[in-house]
């Protein structure tokens, strides 16, 4: 059994490790608040550009397709966390980014990551896998405009220079604070969404545009694009705080039992150093009456 100068100092520890779990949770969940905000405020326009995108990048005599003379090589996007302590919020994501690049090889495609977030491009050196291009800013927001143009930039730039013959995203999609799954979307080239086996088929809407179709496409697609990524990048950010969250409440409540667990133990250290001390008192005392 540990002295009770050891078990005092290891629930002092304990405890110190509590606080500092019990401050990242509270601070998490105005985040997570402040994340869930923005995603709600973000769906409206990203629905109704959904639905433009759909529409024009879709209809007859549209060509968004790559050149003709395009590598056989995918972007794909990974959007990860900069810091830890967020569960398994980051190995679920990477996990999934490399069974896409898998099923991208198996299709005869090179791939490249851009790599978003610093967990994300430390596990891509660590493992070798080639790497695009990066952004790791350190900053308290991930959903970012600023971000979302880079990103949306780059895939676009590629994927109309011939570069690239597709690009796509890997990232975690917000569900509630406790469940989180990473999903993977194909941005380029712009197909018409599947719709469900029997659904009934949606009926077209014919927006009337000024100027032409063919002119509003570089516009449209450019909107689409970074409206899909900034969507993306909320909806990560959401994702890795209920992740944290959940991941400080649970530290905090192993905490709470590791100090109970060792009160315990201190307090029956104490009470066998005190039964000590009273049989050498009472031995003592017999010793010398007799």
């Amino acid at each position: 059994m540990a002295s009770l100068k050891a078990i005092r100092r290891r629930i002092a520890s304990v405890k110190s490790t509590q606080q500092i779990t019990r401050a990242m949770k509270l601070v998490a969940a105005a985040r997570l608040r402040r994340a869930q905000e923005a995603l709600v405020a973000s769906r409206p326009y990203s629905h109704a550009l959904a639905r433009v995108a759909d529409s024009l990048l879709t209809s007859e005599g549209i060509n968004v397709a790559p050149p003709e003379d395009a590598a056989k090589a995918a972007l794909i996007v990974v959007i990860a966390s900069d810091r830890g302590l967020c569960g398994g919020y980051n190995s679920n994501l990477l996990r999934a980014a490399e069974e896409c690049r898998r099923a991208a090889e198996r299709e005869g495609l090179s791939v490249g990551y851009f790599a978003v977030g610093k967990k994300a491009l430390d596990h891509f050196r660590r493992t070798r896998a080639p790497i695009s291009a990066q952004s790791v800013d350190n900053l308290p927001r991930l959903g970012t405009i600023g971000l979302a143009r880079k990103i949306a930039a780059r895939m676009l730039s590629d994927f109309q220079s011939g570069a690239v013959s597709e690009a796509s995203i890997v990232y975690t999609q917000f569900k509630s604070a406790i469940s989180q799954r990473p999903v993977f979307e194909r941005l380029l080239p712009v197909a018409r969404p599947e719709r469900p086996a029997g659904a009934p088929a949606a009926v077209p809407i014919d927006y009337l545009v000024e100027p032409s179709r063919a002119e509003l496409v570089p516009v449209v697609l450019r909107s689409y694009l970074e409206a899909a990524v900034f969507n993306a990048l909320l909806q990560a950010e959401a994702s890795e705080q209920g992740a944290r969250m959940t991941a400080m409440d649970s530290a905090t409540s192993n905490a709470i039992d590791m100090i109970a667990s060792y009160t315990l133990e201190m307090n029956r250290a104490r009470q066998a150093q005190i039964t000590r001390e009273l049989m050498d008192i009472v031995g003592g005392a017999e010793a010398l009456r007799g």
